[in-house]
C-alpha cells in the first residue's frame, strides 16, 4: 500500500498556457501521457458507499489496476491510500491490496462489478524540487463521460514523491504567485459518479468529525478544522453560480463552527495563528451574513406580513426592495470569491493547520472537559439573568450558547452518551428559540435600512409584536436546558 499525498487545483483553460510557462518549471523536462480510465462498481455502488474508488488504466501500452480509499480533501489537500500493480484490462485481481478487509469486500463484489464512467485526459508531467521535497507536478486536459453526460476535465494535482508536505503548499504559493489557481476538493472519481447518477448538487451540510481520545488538542483542532474547511468548500460552486439560500446558509454555518472552533482551541494554537486566523474569514463571513439576512427575511419573516396586509404600500415597496439587496448580496459574495486573495487564503489556511504541533501537554478529554465548562458558566450565567436582559444581553447570551453547542458537537466522541442526546436537543430548541428572536430584532434593522425608520410602520409593528410573543418562549427553553445540563452533569 501507498499513501497518496496530493494537492489539486482547479484551472482555467484559458490559462494553460501561462502555466506551462511558469518560471517554476523552466529547465525541467516534462513528460506527456494519454491516460483512458475505466471505474468500476455494483450495481448497488457499493463501493462508492464505501468510499473506495476502483479503475483500470490504460496509460500507453500499460494497463494498471488500481484501487484507492476515497477520504475527503480539505484545502485541495487530499491523504489516501492507494493500491496499484500492472493488469490485465477485465481481471479483476485484488491479490496486491494488503488491507486484508478491504481485500474480501473487493473479491465477494468481483463478479458484480461493472463499467460505471469514464476519464479521458492528456496528462503532462514535470518532477519538480521544492525545499527537501520533490513534487509531481501533473497539468490533465479532457473529460470525464458517463450514460452519455460528459464534463471537462482541466486541473493541477501536485503529488509528493518524497519529502515533506509543506513543500506542496510551497509550491502552490510559488505558482500562484503569476497565476489564479484554486484548490479543489472533488476528485475526478467523485465527478464520474455524480456525473453517473445525474445528481443536482445539494447542500452541504457538517457531519460528525472523527476526533478521539488518542489524539492530542492539536491534532484534533486539525481535524475539526479541516472538517469545517471541506463544509464551506462542497457549497463553494453553489455560490458561485449564486447560490440557493441553503447553500448560503450552510456555508456561512461552516465559516462560523471554524471560527468557533479556533476560539475553543485558543488555549492550545500559537497566538499569531489565532490572531491571524480568527480574523481572516471575517469579511468572506460577514458577506454570507448579509445575503443569509435578507434571505430570511424575504423566505419567512416578510411572507406572513405580506399576507397580513396585502394592499400595504409600504410591504409591496419593502418586498421588492429585500428581493433588490437578496440580489445584490449574492453578486458580494460572487465578487469575494474571485479575487486573487481567496484560494490564496485557502492555501495559506490549510498549510498553516498542517504544520501546527503541539505545545501545552494535556489529554484531550481533560482540555475537552474544562473549555466545555468554561462555555458551560458563561452561557449559565447569563441564562440565570434572563429575566433582567435587555435585546442587547440576550443577543450576548444566544451567541453564547451558540459557542457552547458547536464545542459540544466538536467534542461529541469524547463525550459520555448517557443523556447526550437529550442535552443536545435541549441545547438545539432553546438555539433556535433565540434565533428567531434575532431575526425579528435583524428584521426591524432591515426595515429601516430598505425604507427608512418612519416608513412601514405596520411591518414594524408586526416585527415587534412578533418578538414580544417570541421573548416569553425563552424561559420554558432555558428550564429544559438546565434540567439537562444538570442530568448530564450528575454522570
Amino acid at each position: 500500500m501507498a499513501t497518496e499525498i496530493e494537492l489539486k487545483l482547479r484551472l482555467d483553460p484559458k490559462n494553460v498556457r501561462k502555466l506551462l510557462a511558469h518560471p517554476v518549471l523552466a529547465g525541467i523536462a516534462s513528460q506527456k501521457q494519454h491516460l483512458l480510465n475505466t471505474y468500476y462498481d455494483t450495481p448497488e455502488l457499493a463501493l462508492r458507499a464505501r468510499r473506495i474508488a476502483m479503475r483500470f488504466r490504460k496509460k500507453g501500452w500499460q494497463w494498471l489496476l488500481t484501487v484507492k480509499s476515497a477520504e475527503p480533501a480539505s484545502g485541495g489537500l487530499a491523504i489516501r491510500n492507494e493500491w496499484e500493480t500492472n493488469a490485465t484490462p477485465g481481471v479483476f485481481d485484488f491479490s496486491h491490496v494488503d488491507a486484508p478487509e478491504l481485500r474480501t469486500m473487493l473479491e465477494t463484489a468481483r463478479d458484480d462489478l461493472e463499467a460505471v464512467f469514464t476519464t479521458d485526459f492528456r496528462r503532462q508531467l514535470w518532477q519538480v524540487p521544492c525545499g527537501e521535497s520533490l513534487i509531481e507536478m501533473a497539468v490533465d486536459r479532457g473529460g470525464i463521460a458517463a450514460r452519455g453526460r460528459r464534463e471537462a476535465i482541466c486541473e493541477v494535482e501536485l503529488e509528493l514523491l518524497s519529502g515533506r508536505i509543506e513543500d506542496i503548499f510551497t509550491l502552490t504559493r510559488q505558482l500562484q504567485q503569476h497565476i489564479n489557481l484554486h484548490p479543489a476538493i472533488a476528485s475526478k472519481a467523485e465527478r464520474g459518479y455524480r456525473l453517473f447518477l445525474n445528481e443536482p448538487e445539494r447542500p452541504f451540510r457538517a457531519k460528525p468529525l472523527p476526533i478521539h481520545a488518542g489524539q492530542t488538542p492539536v491534532a484534533a483542532f486539525r481535524t475539526i478544522a479541516l472538517g469545517c474547511l471541506e463544509h464551506f468548500q462542497r457549497n463553494e460552486s453553489a455560490l458561485l453560480a449564486g447560490g440557493a439560500p441553503e447553500f448560503i446558509h450552510q456555508a456561512r454555518v461552516a465559516l462560523r463552527r471554524l471560527r468557533s472552533a479556533i476560539k475553543l482551541f485558543a488555549p492550545v494554537l500559537p497566538e499569531d495563528f489565532v490572531a491571524a486566523y480568527g480574523q481572516s474569514w471575517k469579511t468572506l463571513a460577514g458577506a454570507l451574513g448579509e445575503a443569509r439576512n435578507w434571505d430570511v427575511f424575504l423566505e419567512e419573516t416578510l411572507p406572513p406580513i405580506h399576507a397580513a396586509f396585502p394592499h400595504n404600500h409600504d410591504i409591496h415597496r419593502l418586498r421588492n426592495e429585500a428581493r433588490r439587496r437578496v440580489k445584490a448580496a449574492r453578486r458580494s459574495i460572487v465578487r469575494l470569491l474571485a479575487v486573487k486573495e481567496y484560494p490564496r487564503l485557502m492555501v495559506e489556511f490549510t498549510a498553516a493547520v498542517h504544520a501546527l504541533t503541539d505545545s501545552r501537554p494535556v489529554a484531550l478529554k481533560t482540555f475537552a472537559k474544562e473549555r466545555i465548562a468554561a462555555h458551560t458558566r458563561s452561557a449559565r450565567k447569563m441564562a440565570e439573568q434572563y429575566a433582567d436582559l435587555n435585546a442587547e444581553e440576550r443577543h450576548i447570551m444566544r451567541l453564547r450558547f451558540k459557542k457552547l453547542r458547536y464545542a459540544m458537537e466538536f467534542m461529541a466522541p469524547l463525550l459520555p452518551t448517557r443523556h447526550m442526546k437529550t442535552y443536545l436537543t435541549a441545547l438545539g430548541r432553546l438555539q433556535e428559540a433565540l434565533g428567531l428572536i434575532n431575526d425579528q430584532v435583524t428584521a426591524e434593522l432591515l426595515i429601516n435600512e430598505a425604507l427608512g425608520q418612519k416608513s412601514a410602520t405596520a411591518a414594524h409593528g408586526w416585527v415587534a409584536g412578533r418578538q414580544e410573543i417570541l421573548v416569553t418562549y425563552i424561559p420554558a427553553a432555558l428550564a429544559d436546558w438546565l434540567k439537562a445540563h444538570d442530568r448530564m452533569a450528575e454522570q
